[in-house]
C-alpha cells in the first residue's frame, strides 16, 4: 500500500496552491491529474493518471454505518467498497471518467481514471434547473445531505475540498446557475467558511450559506449522530448571501487620502477621454445612434483597443451578425483592411497574423445566439462570461433586438426588465458593460441625416438613461453629398455619471480602404 508523505502542497504543473500530494512512490495532483514517479531510475515519469479503472460490478454496495448512510443512498451515488477502499465515481455527462479511492482506515486517497475530466461529484444524477441545489465539501457529506433532505433535492460536492472549491464552481458554473437557489454547505471550520464566502461571491444572489451549530463539523456528522431534523431545519434557514458593505465613515481617512484611481483603460479617442476620463470597471455604458450609422464599428474599435492595451478577457454578444462576421470584423482592425468584405484581398500570412493578435489570444469569447434572444438567455450568457470566463469587458449589440424578440409586445416593460438585470450584473460582478440601443424616430430630419442625439430620444420609459453610467450618442449624416461629411461620425457625451462633463467629444472619420475609424481634429466646433 502506498504511503502518503505530505498532502495539500502546491502543484508546479497547474499552479494549484494545495492539490498536490507526495507519496512514497512519487506525487499526484488531484486538480490537473499529473502523476510523477520517483521509482526506478529516480527520474520523474511525466505520465497522466492511468485511464484503466475498476469495473463498477466489482464493487460491493452497502450501508456506511458510522456515517449513517443507507445502502440506497450509496447505490444512488455509486459509492462502493473494494479491498479496504471506498470508491467515489466521477462522471462527465453520462460517462464514468474517474474514481477517487479513499482508504477505509484513514483519509489517504488516490485516483483511478482521467480525474481532470470529472464534473462535480453526483452532478450526473440531476438534470439542469430546479428550485434548489446543495454543494458540499466532500463526497460523504453530499450523500448524507441528500439522504437527510429526503432524497428530494440535488446535492453535489466539490472534487477536492475547500482549497480548490472556487475553480470547481467556475468550471461547472453554468450547470449550477440553472438552479434558483444554491445552498453552500461546507465544513464548519475556518477553511470551509472562507471557501463558502468565496464560492458565494461567484454565484451571486442565488447563493445561500448553511450555518451549522458550533459542535457539528459537517453534514456527515449530523447524519451519523442522528441529527437529520436539525440539519434540515438549518438548511431551510440558510440565509441569502449578501457581501459585507456597511462602513463607518469616521474610519475612511486612509481611504479618501489616497489618489483617485485611474480608469482601467482609456478609450482609443483622446477627445472622448477628455470628458469621460476613460473606461472604468463597474460601469454600464450605452452607445446610441440612428440605424446604420456605425455603432458596431465604434464598438469594435473599443474592443480592439482594450485587447491591445490590457490582459483582460472580452465577451462579445453581437446579435445582428453571425459569429463569422464578428470574428472577421475584429481581425480587420489588426489587418488594417476590411476582411469581412468580399472584395478585400489578403494573404494567408496576413489572415493568420490578424487572427493570432485578436481571436487567437484566447481572450475573446463570442456568443453564437442561433436566433435565441430571450431576455433571460442573454442575461445568463452575460453572467456566464463575467463569472465563469472572467471577462472584464462585455459588449452587447444591441438591447433593442432583444426587446423586439419578446412575446408580450410591451417594449417599455421589456426595456426596463433587461436594463435592470444588466445593471444588477454590473453591480454584482464589477465588469465594464457596453450596450447599444436604438433611438426613437425624431420629427423632421432623421438621425440618419445627422440629427442630434439626446437622452430624451432613447427608446423606452427612460430606464436606459437612468441606469447607465455613461451614454454616448453617435451622429452622422449618412446621406450627405460630401464624401468626408458622409463618413465622419461625431461622438456626443449625453450622460456622464463619473465627471458630469457632457457635450461634443470628438469626430471620427471612417476610411473605407483600411476599415478603421480615426479621430480627426479638423472640425474643432463639432
Amino acid at each position: 500500500m502506498a504511503e502518503q508523505l505530505k498532502a495539500h502542497q502546491p502543484c508546479p504543473d497547474c499552479g494549484s496552491s494545495d492539490a498536490l500530494t507526495y507519496y512514497d512512490w512519487g506525487s499526484l495532483c488531484f486538480k490537473c491529474g499529473e502523476k510523477k514517479s520517483t521509482k526506478g531510475d529516480m527520474k520523474p515519469n511525466l505520465t497522466k493518471v492511468q485511464s484503466k479503472m475498476t469495473n463498477v460490478h466489482d464493487l460491493i454496495y452497502g450501508s456506511v454505518v458510522d456515517r449513517g448512510l443507507t445502502r440506497d443512498t450509496c447505490l444512488t451515488y455509486g459509492i462502493g467498497v473494494k479491498d479496504n477502499y471506498y470508491y467515489f465515481p466521477y462522471y462527465n455527462g453520462d460517462n464514468l471518467v474517474a474514481y477517487k479511492k479513499r482508504n477505509t482506515d484513514d483519509k489517504r486517497f488516490s485516483i483511478e481514471g482521467t480525474w481532470q475530466q470529472g464534473t462535480l461529484f453526483g452532478q450526473q444524477l440531476f438534470t439542469k434547473g430546479g428550485k434548489y441545489v446543495t454543494i458540499c465539501e466532500g463526497e460523504f457529506d453530499a450523500a448524507a445531505a441528500y439522504q437527510m433532505l429526503g432524497s428530494k433535492y440535488p446535492v453535489v460536492s466539490v472534487r477536492n475540498g475547500a482549497g480548490n472549491a472556487v475553480q470547481d464552481i467556475k468550471t461547472n458554473y453554468e450547470w449550477l446557475d440553472s438552479f434558483e437557489n444554491i445552498v453552500i454547505c461546507f465544513d464548519n471550520d475556518d477553511a470551509g467558511r472562507t471557501a463558502a464566502a468565496q464560492v458565494a461571491e461567484i454565484l451571486g444572489t442565488k447563493a445561500k450559506i448553511f450555518k451549522g451549530t458550533k459542535d457539528v463539523k459537517d453534514a456527515c456528522e449530523y447524519n451519523g449522530q442522528g441529527q437529520g431534523k436539525e440539519f434540515v431545519d438549518l438548511w431551510w434557514k440558510a440565509e441569502r448571501f449578501t457581501p459585507d458593505g456597511i462602513i463607518d465613515g469616521a474610519g475612511l481617512w486612509d481611504l479618501v487620502n489616497q489618489p483617485v484611481e485611474r480608469a482601467k483603460v482609456q478609450y482609443p479617442f483622446s477627445g472622448l477621454n477628455d470628458l469621460t476620463y476613460g473606461v472604468r470597471e463597474g460601469e454600464l455604458v450605452t452607445i446610441t445612434a440612428g440605424s446604420g450609422l456605425g455603432k458596431s464599428q465604434f464598438l469594435r474599435e473599443i474592443v480592439y483597443h482594450i485587447l491591445q492595451n490590457t490582459e483582460d478577457n472580452i465577451g462579445l454578444l453581437f446579435l445582428e451578425e453571425s459569429v463569422k462576421r464578428t470574428a472577421k470584423s475584429i481581425m480587420s482592425l489588426a489587418a488594417n483592411k476590411p476582411l469581412h468584405l468580399p472584395d478585400t484581398e489578403a494573404t494567408d500570412d496576413e489572415l493568420k497574423s490578424a487572427f493570432d493578435s485578436t481571436l487567437g489570444t484566447g481572450r475573446v469569447f463570442l456568443f453564437d445566439h442561433f436566433g435565441s434572444t430571450a431576455i433571460d438567455n442573454i442575461i445568463n450568457r452575460v453572467r456566464f462570461m463575467a463569472k465563469a470566463l472572467e471577462c472584464r469587458f462585455i459588449f452587447l449589440d444591441h438591447v433593442s433586438i432583444v426587446v423586439s424578440a419578446q412575446d408580450n409586445g410591451d417594449e417599455r416593460k421589456a426595456l426596463d426588465e433587461i436594463m435592470t438585470k444588466l445593471r444588477m450584473i454590473v453591480q454584482e460582478t464589477g465588469i465594464s458593460l457596453f450596450c447599444v440601443s436604438h433611438l426613437k424616430r425624431p420629427d423632421g430630419k432623421g438621425h440618419e441625416e445627422g440629427a442630434a442625439t439626446s437622452l430624451s430620444a432613447l427608446r423606452g420609459s427612460g430606464s436606459i438613461g437612468q441606469l447607465s453610467d455613461m451614454v454616448l450618442g453617435l451622429e452622422r449624416n449618412g446621406q450627405s453629398e460630401d464624401l468626408k461629411e458622409r463618413h465622419t461620425t461625431r461622438v456626443r457625451v449625453l450622460k456622464n455619471r463619473f465627471s458630469g462633463l457632457t457635450g461634443p467629444a470628438c469626430a471620427l472619420y471612417y476610411d473605407r480602404i483600411t476599415g478603421r475609424m480615426t479621430e480627426t481634429h479638423e472640425d474643432k466646433e463639432l
